[in-house]
């Protein structure tokens, strides 16, 4: 049996909605199956007031064992370092995780908020949010850089906005069996078996952007074009499986017809874009995306841009569905 607190900071709870719409294993599933006791989680705990106060106590006098302390949002520092920004349980949050950090086995960081610090962290940041262990692409956070927890990870990041609810529960099932040893992290701490590739892995549309035939509007569903040569799609530069492992097991943004926005990179959001340009690729001398691998080649690019859609089947740039 593997305990797992969840205990919520500063965010919007869309991973806590994600991680209740797992189905393969459900929330249920994973107590039923995989011998996972969920001491509270703060939409799904029977506890309230001076009953989880009592909880956390034994936590942390350690007569109740935590394996799995998983956080989701930011840990609000504010105002001027002492938390009270937010309060849970009589004491500002920030204390509880520390402490309860300290004694669990393993951490979890889920979301971007508690990975980085997201959009509460963008200056002028007045909550002083930041994530458990980055803040955005620089190690420390909140926890600091050479946290490790008694289980001998440092804190597992399970990044976007929200994270989808098969990285959370597999990662979950992997520290409750035992396989903790497997799981392999990147130099964010993220699970390189859902972030070593690209979210344009599995996209309906990368012959597309082989070809460089380019979409010129949303919404197109599966018609023709890519989405980076104009509309801002970050699939080639966002590592992330949402083209392999579906959103509800049907869609991802590209395959709607909507750009990637890079969410699980730790410089999410792109606030180094220009305001209103988020979904508008940047170019170099109004050719060249900026973020292209020919960028410091402007001759080398334009020649295989040209080349390919020279080579690109006549299907490729007819106004056509593609099955």
């Amino acid at each position: 049996m593997a305990t797992v607190l969840w205990l919520h900071g500063g965010a919007c709870n869309g991973n806590t909605m994600s991680f209740l719409n797992a189905e393969y294993p459900s929330v249920c599933d994973l107590v039923t199956d995989f011998g996972i006791e969920i001491l509270w989680h703060p939409s799904a705990g029977l506890e309230m007031g001076n009953q989880v106060q009592a909880l956390l106590r034994d936590i942390l006098a350690e007569k109740i064992p935590l394996d799995i302390f998983v956080f989701e949002g930011t840990v609000v520092l504010g105002p001027n370092g002492t938390g009270r920004y937010n309060m849970f349980a009589g004491r500002p949050m920030k204390d509880w995780v520390y402490e309860l950090a300290h004694v669990a086995k393993f951490v979890v960081a889920v979301g971007n908020c508690a990975c980085q610090g997201n959009i509460p962290a963008v200056p002028p940041n007045p909550t002083e949010s930041t994530g458990l262990q980055f803040h955005k692409t620089k190690k420390g956070g909140f926890l600091g850089e050479h946290f490790v927890s008694r289980g001998g990870l440092p804190v597992i990041n399970i990044p976007g906005c929200p994270a989808h609810y098969d990285w959370i529960t597999q990662i979950l099932v992997a520290l409750a069996v035992g396989r903790a040893s497997d799981i392999q992290l990147d130099e964010y701490n993220r699970p390189l078996t859902f972030f070593k590739t690209f979210s344009q892995t599995g996209c309906t549309r990368v012959q597309f952007h082989e070809w460089k035939i380019s979409a010129e509007e949303f919404g197109q569903g599966t018609r023709k074009g890519c989405l980076f040569y104009e509309l801002g799609c970050r699939g080639p530069l966002t590592h992330a499986p949402c083209n392999r492992i579906l959103w509800n097991g049907v869609s991802s943004k590209q395959r709607s017809g909507h750009p990637c926005i890079g969410c699980t990179e730790f410089a999410f959001p792109w606030f180094d874009l220009a305001p209103g340009t988020i979904f508008k690729t940047q170019k170099v001398a109004g050719v060249i995306p900026k973020e292209s691998v020919y960028e410091a080649d402007k001759f080398t690019y334009m020649l295989h841009a040209v080349t390919a859609r020279i080579a690109a089947p006549k299907w490729a740039t007819e106004d056509i569905f593609v099955v």
